[in-house]
């Protein structure tokens, strides 16, 4: 019975220390280039948001409007990301991707791809940093910008 006292004790003190400052949310604004290079090339100005919950996960969907072989295009991204460090407020934060993306241009019927990536950006602690990703999806792909977080009250 003691045992099972001292557990639960714990594990509350454990989710009031996080719900304190252990885990960092975050919502996070974009805007960028992204370029990716295959049979025909795409070239384009993107934008994106992203949700981070809490803990080392990203959920971000980004836009990108361009041109694919000189026509009009549109590109749309849905990737999950670990983030290796996460609340990092110095140096450079490495974090990897997989999801989903869809390729559209004027007179073309539209293709999904499966994407993966490894990107890195300034510290995810901080409220604003630039990025860079590079990956496969489509082709090789690139997507550089610049990021603001929005993060909690008590994160200074």
């Amino acid at each position: 019975m003691r045992s099972a006292l001292a557990s639960v004790g714990l594990a509350l003190v454990a989710r009031a220390a996080a719900g304190q400052g252990g885990s960092l949310a975050a919502s996070e604004v974009d805007v960028g280039m992204t370029g990716t290079w295959a049979r025909r090339d795409f070239y384009g100005i993107s934008v994106g948001v992203a949700r981070r919950p809490g803990g080392p996960g990203r959920a971000a969907l980004s836009a990108a409007g361009g041109t694919l072989a000189g026509t009009a295009a549109l590109r749309l991204e849905l990737m999950g990301q670990f983030l290796i460090l996460p609340e990092a407020r110095e140096g450079v934060s490495p974090y990897l991707g997989f999801g989903l993306g869809y390729l559209t241009a004027r007179h073309a019927r539209g293709t999904g791809v499966l994407m993966a990536l490894v990107g890195i950006e300034s510290p995810e602690g901080r409220r604003a940093g630039w990025f860079t990703e590079l990956g496969v999806g489509g082709g090789a792909r690139i997507r550089a910008g610049y990021r603001w977080r929005r993060l909690p009250p008590w994160w200074s």
